[in-house]
């Protein structure tokens, strides 16, 4: 085992897949010699060369269309979009083109592609760059989309993400890859997509939630614990497809939830779950299921992103009025 944080695993997995696969190829804006943006790609075109590791136009389209091009010709594309604000100049090629090949070939040809991109806020980015856009993409079918919470699970679901035969959208939050460390297998290990986790164990109410709001989430269940209030906290880990057996399994123990996301409020992943909740467990719930978000406004300068983005206070809020409903 290896002290790694979540840079630092996403960058294992990646040289574990490359040294794994030939035919496993990584390019992106900067991400060769200069490691890109974030160094997640530090020293692979080092190691693999310049025809597996390497740079392109600053151009997200062109990303896009390549990925798709060698993926039809046998490659396993991990094309890096610099930060997932920039998805509506490649959306085209992620949302019309990629997740449909397998569909329009009658399953003869596959994608097995895997775009990796930074997103999230806390972390002061210009404006574009700390966006959460993964409900678009989750509306999507034919795509799957992942969302590590922590450096373990980011190399795991990274080389599965690698290994699937369909495209995923593999999305890290800028400010967990270099906020702590833990122990990380440095040999090769897969974590099943479409798995959630129980990441704390309760049984008064259930705590839905991905990304860095796992974090938070844990944090509101520690406080609120000295107050008589036990929570269970899920990571989806999977925003789609969602792992509802999980999530239903709690709910109906605890017949209570709050659902927690970073991203705004309409039409966002907590929307479609709060839904599935009512549908699928009304009978075991004794309190509506209320949602944690971010409010409905573009993404504010990042002077003003902390008081926009939910924290953990906002969830320990949220659990205490569906106990005391």
């Amino acid at each position: 085992m290896a002290q790694m944080t979540m840079i630092q695993a996403i960058t294992d997995a990646m040289r574990n897949e490359l040294k794994n696969d030939e035919n496993v190829l990584v390019f992106g804006e900067d991400v060769g010699q200069n490691g890109g943006v974030f160094r997640a790609t530090e020293g692979l075109q080092k190691e693999f060369g310049e025809d597996r590791v390497f740079d392109t136009p600053l151009a997200e389209s062109g990303i896009g269309g390549l990925a798709i091009g060698l993926a039809l010709e046998g490659y396993r594309p991990v094309p890096e979009i610099q930060f997932f604000g920039f998805l509506f100049e490649v959306m085209d090629s992620v949302a019309g083109q990629m997740n449909r090949i397998r569909f329009r070939t009658g399953g003869t040809k596959n994608q097995p592609i895997t775009v990796r991109a930074p997103f999230g806020g806390g972390v002061h980015t210009p404006e574009m760059h700390a966006d959460s856009l993964e409900g678009l993409i989750a509306q999507t079918p034919g795509i799957k989309v992942v969302i590590p919470s922590t450096p373990y699970e980011a190399k795991g679901l990274l080389i599965s993400s690698i290994r699937d035969n369909d495209p995923v959208v593999f999305l890290e939050h800028m400010k967990l890859y270099r906020s702590f460390r833990e122990e990380v297998p440095e040999e090769e290990y897969t974590i099943e997509l479409g798995k959630a986790a129980v990441k704390r164990e309760g049984k008064d109410v259930t705590v839905v939630a991905y990304g860095a709001m796992v974090h938070s989430s844990l944090k509101a269940a520690e406080e609120l614990e000295k107050e008589g209030i036990d929570v269970e906290v899920i990571d989806l880990r999977t925003v789609s497809p969602v792992d509802y057996e999980t999530v239903m399994e709690s709910v109906k123990k605890t017949s209570r939830a709050v659902v927690v996301q970073e991203a705004q409020r309409q039409a966002g992943i907590a929307a479609n779950i709060v839904a599935e909740i009512q549908e699928r467990a009304i009978l075991h719930l004794e309190a509506p299921v209320l949602r944690v978000t971010a409010a409905d406004t573009i993404y504010p300068f990042s002077e003003a992103e902390e008081v926009w983005l939910p924290n953990h206070q906002d969830i320990v809020e949220k659990i205490k009025a569906v106990v005391n409903f």
